[in-house]
């Protein structure tokens, strides 16, 4: 079987300094006649690569645990309703006007995925039941999109709407040092949790009954669940909006290189996620556009939308 690691992180190792060179002025190492180069690789890409890897790690990391945990491999962490919670509370930053402070916008969206969190873990209750916590999420999603249209729609100000709308795009650009010192403590522990949560996931892909047999507690399995994917998912629309389908996609580019337990595809999904999330947003800066960057959310629901579709048909052909 094909160790995945080792292949990612070398890939990871040529993809970095490439990311950093690239872009609508292309940095040669060997002929530095760029005006502030450095600055520019410091303070501008740097940190927006290091997001990348960032984020694009805790939303492969939870794509491949969620999958797991509904044994679903059509599930997205978006389900759980966590990310449109956090997409609210940014969006409530912007209508009223405090997202002009520095902490405002990704403090707005962390009390958004906490409040999501809080009421999904109040709704599903301590039985751990894996339908209900789904319905619980799916819930949710449906009232922090209901309440996102409404804030939309009563915007004060044109400009208020125009930022909220760009917000929700999804983008990586004029990210800073700021952010990732946001974004990567948060990320980075819930990956610990949804690493902790892996054994479960494993006894749990044999069904409930059985995991309950082997030992796995569902109330905790559930607390890790919602820790783990609350603090990724939470931590990447408060540093870049809504991203989606990257813990659709890279669990099943990975999984064939797996045995397929939830437990070994969780570092895989990480890295893995962590790789497309880089080169999407270098694919990003470097398109020609004459509008301005194209936005990465948009750019990765436009390679996600096919590759689920391709995902269905195939899966329509496998059934008997």
């Amino acid at each position: 079987m094909t160790r995945p690691i080792p292949i990612l992180l070398v890939l990871l190792i040529l993809a970095v300094p490439l990311s950093l060179l690239a872009g609508r002025v292309w940095i040669d190492p060997f002929a530095p006649q760029v005006p502030n180069a450095m600055t520019i690789l410091i303070d501008l890409r740097l940190p927006r690569a290091v997001l990348a890897l960032v984020l694009g790690a805790g939303l492969g990391a939870a794509g491949a645990a969620m999958q797991g945990y509904l044994r679903n491999p059509l599930a997205d962490p978006g389900l759980f309703g966590i990310a449109p919670g956090a997409a609210l509370g940014a969006v409530l930053s912007f209508w009223t006007g405090m997202a002009a402070q520095p902490w405002a916008l990704p403090a707005f969206a962390l009390i958004g995925a906490g409040g999501a969190m809080a009421l999904l873990a109040l709704i599903a209750g301590r039985g751990g039941s894996v339908m209900l916590f789904t319905l619980a999420g799916m819930m949710i999603a449906s009232l922090a999109g209901a309440l996102m249209s409404l804030a939309i729609s009563l915007s004060p100000t044109p400009f208020a709407l125009s930022e909220i709308v760009t917000w929700l795009m999804g983008a990586l650009t004029d990210r800073s040092w700021h952010d990732v010192w946001i974004a990567a403590p948060l990320t980075l522990a819930g990956i610990a949790l949804l690493l902790k949560a892996g054994r479960a996931l494993d006894a749990l892909s044999l069904g409930e009954a059985a995991a309950r047999s082997l030992g796995a507690s569902p109330g905790r399995l559930q607390a890790l669940m919602i820790g783990g994917v609350g603090l990724t998912i939470g931590a990447s629309v408060a540093a870049a909006g809504i991203i989606g389908f990257v813990g659709l996609i890279v669990p099943h580019l990975v999984r064939p290189l797996t045995d397929g337990r939830p437990s070994r595809l969780i570092v895989p999904s990480a890295l893995a996620g962590a790789l497309l999330l880089l080169i999407a947003d270098c694919l990003c800066r470097i398109l020609p556009l004459s509008g301005g960057e194209l936005r990465l959310g948009i750019a990765l629901s436009l390679l996600g939308a096919p590759f689920f579709l391709a995902l269905l048909v195939r899966m329509r052909r496998d059934l008997p």
